[in-house]
């Protein structure tokens, strides 16, 4: 039985997760919750060893349904092994990407539909679906240009990326937004950091549930 509370965080390229995933961590904690952190692909060696397969930046050849597996994969492992404990232990779970990644970059910005990706993803993940996903939107140039200021950031496959493809990406996280309303909160991840921020903290203390 769910007890615990799963959030996940999305976003483009240099939407600015990272900071965002902080900010929830220590809202979470003030609420009392006691929390978990992770990421996909990875968080666990398995699903790390398959970040290292998807990101690498040789494989530029990877058919773009052998992406969607892979990536589906590494997220039913993940789920069992890390995510699936820790919210049936009454934590909360916050997740940078989840399943919203795969229908934007596989299912639309790659072309191979977005309900199919969907079918491929809930037989990974079952009924553990996210309660609330933060969207992190920012345009595309805005975020490419973030990531090439930030010299400390490894280039990654995605990357490589056109910004037709990124633009693709954008443009399938709206869909997906209007497709989930319940569930999906965008935020305009163009702002200055602290407005952002706050932003995200209204959110997380209207969205999270009371603690006795």
């Amino acid at each position: 039985m769910k007890s615990g509370f799963f959030i996940t965080v999305e976003g483009g390229e240099g939407a600015g997760k990272s900071s965002a995933i902080q900010t929830m961590i220590e809202v979470a904690a003030q609420r009392g919750f006691e929390i978990i952190s992770t990421r996909e692909p990875g968080g666990i060696p398995i699903a790390e060893q398959i970040r290292g397969i998807v990101l690498d930046r040789a494989n530029t050849a990877m058919d773009a349904r052998t992406e969607a597996l892979l990536y589906a994969a590494a997220r039913r492992q993940h789920l069992a092994e890390k995510v699936i404990p820790a919210l049936e232990a009454g934590k909360v779970v916050i997740c940078d990407r989840f399943i919203d990644s795969s229908l934007a970059y596989q299912g639309h910005a790659r072309g191979l539909g977005i309900n199919e990706v969907f079918s491929i993803n809930r037989f990974a993940v079952g009924d553990w679906m996210p309660q609330l996903t933060i969207f992190m939107d920012v345009l595309p140039e805005v975020g490419l240009a973030r990531i090439e200021a930030d010299l400390s950031r490894e280039v990654n496959r995605l990357d490589l990326e056109s910004l037709v493809f990124h633009r693709k990406v954008r443009e399938g996280y709206l869909l997906v937004a209007e497709r989930f309303p319940d569930r999906i909160v965008r935020i305009d991840a163009g702002q200055e950091l602290e407005a952002v921020l706050q932003k995200i903290t209204e959110v997380l203390n209207q969205k999270l549930p009371g603690r006795v």
